[in-house]
């Protein structure tokens, strides 16, 4: 069992063992919540890397078309938070994406300081964890709705590598390969808001963006979702979420350079337990 499925499943007992009373619905008075889920995106991502020596080397590769990587995954996710009182709380959320691929490339790829030539096959593999964390402020807050402000950090840890028959300049290599791995945290400012339509249901929204530079890496980040809970019972409820990733990280290290970009966008489902 992979370390995602351990950790979803803990959380999951725990909800089993939750009360399940009808209640007044209370995901906006809850002072401590969690959600597990699903999230089931539409992927799209391109990444370039070359060596320090040619640092606008390296070819853009498109990961889903010139390495047959999945266009759809279904990605665990778990968030949570807490209220600090008043109108203060803070919330941390992770999702994991892993693909592999293998696939005979139609034009020459070259990947830091090796070219694997059109014809050859090669095994890829792209896997990336994102860690959310923010703090917000709500500068509205009544029994049904909820408005706010945050400031949080978005990072993700990701690590790409290729193998196959390749050269470098006029040298041939035999099941070359190629790693690459970084840890790319940007700051992100954001709006949220949430609102009671029905004793049961609530509606939430919430955007994050951010462009900025810090040490090696140079980003841009805009992070979108919506989102409809059910509270079925007292302190459980269940979920349908929409959200939007759009992600570029240019890269600019001592001994390698290079972009990744990655677009997500599809549903969620999530069960949520509140107290």
């Amino acid at each position: 069992m992979s370390r995602h499925s351990i950790r979803l499943a803990g959380i999951s007992v725990v909800m089993l063992g939750a009360g399940t009373t009808p209640a007044k619905a209370q995901s906006l008075d809850d002072k401590y919540w969690i959600e597990v889920g699903a999230y089931r995106p539409s992927v799209s991502s391109h990444v370039r890397v070359a060596p320090a020596s040619n640092p606008d080397g390296g070819t853009n590769i498109d990961l889903e078309s010139d390495l047959d990587l999945d266009k759809h995954k279904a990605l665990p996710q778990v968030a949570a938070g807490i209220r600090l009182g008043g109108d203060w709380s803070v919330m941390g959320e992770y999702y994991s994406l892993s693909r592999n691929g293998s696939k005979t490339v139609a034009r020459d790829i070259t990947f830091d300081d090796v070219t694997y030539p059109a014809g050859v096959r090669v095994e890829s593999s792209f896997d990336s964890d994102v860690y959310r964390l923010t703090f917000g402020y709500a500068f509205v807050n009544t029994t049904d709705t909820r408005v706010g402000a945050a400031l949080g950090v978005h990072a993700t840890d990701f690590v790409l590598a290729i193998k196959g028959d390749a050269r470098v300049g006029e040298a041939q290599l035999s099941g070359a390969q190629r790693r690459r791995k970084a840890l790319a945290p940007l700051p992100t400012v954001g709006l949220f808001a949430t609102q009671r339509i029905a004793t049961s249901l609530t509606l939430g929204a919430r955007a994050d963006y951010l462009s900025l530079t810090i040490d090696d890496y140079k980003g841009r980040l805009l992070n979108a979702e919506a989102a409809m809970t059910w509270r079925f019972a007292k302190n459980v409820g269940i979920g349908a979420m929409w959200r939007y990733v759009n992600y570029r990280v240019d890269v600019d290290k001592d001994n390698w350079a290079g972009r990744m970009r990655y677009r997500f966008s599809g549903p969620a489902v999530f069960m949520q337990i509140g107290f």
